[in-house]
């Protein structure tokens, strides 16, 4: 994940009368300004989509400080994907706040993670939704939208209640995501826009409030990027690149630290764009194109 200055975000800041925001109290490149956990609904008992890192006490002080300061519990853990900072507490959220080894954990069920274990706590199973699944809970449901690319078991949930999205990592508050597939990811990315939804709660980063042209400005990226690996392409007149040294071409100004993350990007768009035939054989013992 990639941005310049970041806003700041309150630690725990209620969204709208149905969503609280929690940050994970992970903050560091990748994340941005931490992961997004949210709260969700109105009544005694709410949804919590994603979680935070593994061991992280900060976050489990402030997930459980609003639980008591608002008299609720948790009906039900979320996961908009696997990854280690949306999955990572679920165990420590287990075992320090919630208490109750009764109430549901899950997330979408795909082929490669099917009987997963949940970080931290072996003994417990993931219950599995499917695309268009529906989650409900006082004030609020939640609409299951497979949206594949930044990975495959990755979801969005549309909340009906305020015609809003939570984007998880398909869609950040600032700057652009690391992803597994482009061509997934912006089919998604497409399917996410036909929702028109009013405002997109992302995985990291602050609230959307105008979804048509951050979901455009993605696009508009992507397309952006193939321009200037054809371009750096051209320029190289036909000789061989590998994709370093490319992606120090393409990627100028990018932190030596987010170079690797940049490189990996810059592969998965080659990918695309050889499936496409925008540009030629792409060998993978070179590691560059040819």
């Amino acid at each position: 994940m990639t941005a310049g200055s970041l806003v700041a975000l309150r630690m725990v800041e209620k969204l709208s009368p149905r969503v609280i925001r929690i940050l994970g109290c992970n903050a560091r490149p990748m994340t941005l300004q931490g992961t997004n956990s949210y709260l969700v609904g109105t009544g005694k008992r709410r949804l919590l989509i994603d979680t935070s890192d593994p061991d992280v006490p900060a976050y489990r002080k402030l997930l459980n400080d609003v639980l008591i300061e608002n008299g609720i519990h948790v009906q039900e853990i979320i996961a908009t994907h696997h990854h280690i900072d949306h999955v990572g507490a679920i165990g420590d959220v287990m075992d320090h706040v919630i208490g109750d080894n009764s109430i549901r954990i899950s997330k979408l069920g795909w082929y490669d993670h099917r009987n997963e274990e949940i970080p931290g706590r072996k003994d417990l199973d993931y219950t599995y939704f499917n695309e268009g699944d529906e989650i409900k809970t006082e004030g609020a449901t939640l609409q299951v939208i497979h949206t594949p690319g930044h990975c495959d078991d990755h979801v969005a949930f549309l909340l009906k209640e305020e015609d809003a999205i939570f984007s998880g990592d398909c869609i950040l508050g600032q700057g652009t995501g690391q992803f597994d597939d482009l061509y997934k990811l912006l089919k998604s990315l497409e399917k996410i826009r036909s929702f028109q939804s009013k405002l997109i709660y992302p995985g990291h980063g602050p609230i959307i409030l105008d979804t048509g042209a951050k979901i455009n400005e993605y696009i508009e990226h992507r397309k952006e990027r193939e321009k200037q690996v054809l371009n750096v392409m051209t320029l190289a007149n036909k000789k061989p690149l590998s994709t370093t040294q490319l992606a120090k071409m393409v990627y100028q100004g990018v932190p030596e630290s987010l170079m690797k993350a940049a490189e990996s990007n810059l592969v998965l768009t080659l990918n695309k764009m050889v499936i496409e035939k925008t540009v030629g054989r792409f060998d993978v013992k070179f590691n560059g194109i040819i």
